[in-house]
Formats: structure tokens, C-alpha cells, sequence
């Protein structure tokens, strides 16, 4: 079992998919968990799961594009659990255009949220850190996305390649104060971002049924299917555990074998 006994953990996009399987796991492991998500109805109910399960969790809105909101989230998780341990950057959003049709409103919709959002929670988490004297871990979702860019999910790939330079870039800037920075990469997860994305190519003319970009996008997996969001609990147990602590600026994917490089 990894060593998170009531470590301080706020989970961004957390009332649903990846957010929502790591939480209740790592709650399960004896953390304390802040569920922070656009929604503070459904960031309460998973909230609610997990203390009726025996865990520690509380709940919270959060915009991740307002630094106002970042601010205050991890304001709670301190006033709460008492201290700030593992911050999980893990709110995005996913939108489908054909690379000629991208406006700059669908590449701030998206990149707002999943590179700036990603930006603001990272600066607000080390200056938690410092204040607490030190120390602490940074855990960014990106995506196979963040590896190798899509069309089309042009502005997608790009905010996740953002994710991905952040994550080094802070791990250079932060890692002598003994504050790490990593991040995580899925591929193909069965969760409503999937839905969102594949309804997309169905909108856009790509595809014509349902499931259609899914399934093909899930075939190049060497694993043989898709992920489910708990797929993706291990590697955020080892990252969020004393077990990575000599471990920094790196992106795992965990996608399947859908990329290899």
C-alpha cells in the first residue's frame, strides 16, 4: 500500500471520470481528499461516496481558469487537512474541429482550461509550499495527446503538449525546494470526455455512428481495449506516494501501447 495516510491531496476535475476514480482510491488509501470540479453538485456527491465509504473528503467548485478560485481551493484543502501535499491538475476539457475550422474561441475554450488552468494551479500550489517550508508534489494530467498531436484535436494536442513542457519546466524551476512535477498520460479512457470528443467527429462529418472514432482510436491499442478510468489509479498512487519523490519533470503515459516512443 503507498504511504498517503492522511496526506492533503485536491484533485481538480475530480466529480467525474479519471478525477473521480483517483480520488476514491487514494481515499480509500487513508487521504484526505478535496474533490474540487466546475460543478460543486457533483464534486459533492463524489464527496459524499467517499465519506460514506469511511474516507475523508470534502468538496468545493472550482473554476481552474481563475486564479481567484485556484486560490481559494487550495485555501480549503489547508484549512481542512491542515497542510497542502499533492496537487492533481487534472480538469480539461476536449472539443472536434477540423484543423481549417479552428477559431480562436475554440482554441481558448480549450487551451484556457487545460494549459492556463494547468499554469495558475501550479503557481498557487508552490507558493503554498514554500509557505509550508517546502516540499510537495505537483501531478499533471496530459495525454497521449500531449505526445503526439491529433487531427482533428489540433488545439487539444497542443494544450496537452503544454502540460507536458510545464511539467519539465517546473521541475527545473522547483525541484531544489524539494517540490517535484510530474505528469500522467492516457490514451483512450471510457469516460464522458470520450463521449464528448467522439459525438464531435460524428458533428463534424468524420465519422457517421456512434462510437465510431472511439473504437478505431481504441484499436490501435496493443493491449487490446480501451482504458477505464481506473486504469490510470496505480501510476497516480505511485506519483502521489513517497515512492516518487527522486522522481520529477517526467510524463507517463499509460495509454495501452498506443504510443510508443
Amino acid at each position: 500500500m503507498p504511504n498517503l495516510q492522511n496526506k492533503s491531496i485536491v484533485i481538480t476535475g475530480a466529480a467525474g471520470g479519471i478525477g473521480a476514480a483517483i480520488a476514491k482510491a487514494l481515499a480509500a488509501d487513508g487521504a484526505r481528499i478535496l474533490v474540487a470540479d466546475l460543478s460543486e453538485e457533483a464534486a459533492n456527491r463524489v464527496a459524499g461516496e467517499i465519506t460514506a465509504g469511511g474516507g475523508t473528503a470534502k468538496a468545493i467548485a472550482v473554476d481552474v481558469r481563475r486564479r481567484a478560485d485556484v486560490r481559494a481551493m487550495i485555501d480549503a484543502a489547508v484549512s481542512a487537512f491542515g497542510r497542502l501535499d499533492v496537487l492533481f491538475n487534472n480538469a480539461g476539457v476536449a472539443q472536434t474541429r477540423p484543423f481549417l475550422d479552428i477559431t480562436e474561441d475554440d482554441w481558448h475554450f480549450v487551451t484556457d482550461v487545460n494549459a492556463m488552468g494547468v499554469l495558475i494551479g501550479m503557481q498557487e500550489a508552490v507558493k503554498t509550499f514554500r509557505a509550508q517550508g517546502g516540499g510537495g508534489k505537483i501531478i499533471n494530467t496530459a495525454s497521449i495527446a500531449g505526445k503526439q498531436g491529433y487531427e482533428p484535436l489540433a488545439h487539444y494536442s497542443a494544450s496537452k503538449f503544454a502540460v507536458v513542457a510545464l511539467t519539465q519546466a517546473a521541475a527545473r524551476a522547483f525541484g531544489k525546494e524539494g517540490i517535484t512535477a510530474n505528469a500522467f498520460c492516457p490514451g483512450v479512457v471510457a469516460t464522458d470526455m470520450w463521449k464528448t470528443i467522439d459525438k464531435g467527429f460524428r458533428d463534424s462529418g468524420l465519422t457517421h455512428k456512434e462510437n465510431e472514432a472511439f473504437d478505431g482510436f481504441a484499436a490501435g491499442a496493443l493491449l487490446g481495449r480501451a482504458s477505464r478510468p481506473d486504469d490510470l489509479v496505480g501510476v497516480a498512487r505511485f506519483l502521489a506516494s513517497s515512492d516518487s519523490d527522486f522522481m520529477t519533470g517526467q510524463s507517463l503515459l499509460v495509454d495501452g501501447g498506443m504510443v510508443l516512443v
